[in-house]
């Protein structure tokens, strides 16, 4: 299959994804890190959300896949493959190519809305009942008019700062002319001088545990 290469060749997705750390041993690469990633983004955009859901969309559109993809020996990766692969990939190193794909994909328009939105990730919440609690979630940038995710961060809520978190987001995206709104937990003097020396705008809960400024805004 004949390829042309254009000046956006550099924000493909697929391209982008040859850059991830491969920890898996030599001998057992069958498929290429890039092309069971790229699998797995697309199963899951079709609803496959378990290993053999994803196995089965790879199976269904078999005969497409091999001719876009043209893996070696027309091998495509089991849910066992998938399964092993995943638990090797280097979050941050999955993140920033996203990041990078995304901010060029999704252009920003002046003053647009660009929600905070934090979840956290099933299958890691520990004594949920009680004071010991722990989990690992996602602290994402979610642009409202179009439904569409910006860019996200882990967050382990033992270990991190959700606080923290946005303005590390805020900051690696490079965002200027945005409306960022966020719920009252991120209502700090520090984070909201942050998106405004950053060129954008903020528009943030504030609850009665700030009754100065809760009072000072009803003021107004």
């Amino acid at each position: 299959m004949n390829t042309v290469k254009t000046k956006n060749d550099r924000y493909n997705l697929y391209q982008l994804l040859d850059q991830l750390s491969d920890h898996r041993r030599e001998q057992g690469r069958r498929h290429q890190l890039k092309l069971i990633i790229i699998l797995v983004i697309m199963a899951i955009m079709s609803g496959a959300t378990s290993l053999r859901a994803m196995a089965d969309f790879i199976q269904r559109n078999q005969p497409e896949l091999l001719e876009l993809f043209q893996p070696k020996k027309n091998r495509l990766p089991s849910h066992q493959t998938i399964g092993r692969s995943l638990q090797q990939i280097n979050f941050d190193e999955l993140s920033s190519i996203f990041h990078i794909w995304a901010v060029h994909l999704i252009k920003i328009e002046d003053q647009e809305w660009i929600a905070v939105d934090g979840k956290a990730i099933a299958g890691t919440v520990s004594n949920s009942q009680n004071k010991f609690q722990e989990f690992t979630g996602l602290v994402s940038l979610f642009v409202s008019k179009r439904q569409q995710i910006l860019g996200s961060v882990k967050v382990n809520n033992k270990k991190d700062n959700e606080i923290l978190k946005l303005r590390e987001l805020v900051d690696l995206l490079g965002l200027t002319g945005a409306v960022i709104t966020a719920d009252a937990l991120h209502c700090q003097a520090k984070t909201l001088t942050s998106i405004k020396v950053s060129g954008n705008d903020y528009c943030i809960g504030v609850k009665k545990n700030q009754p100065n400024l809760l009072r000072a805004i009803k003021k107004k």
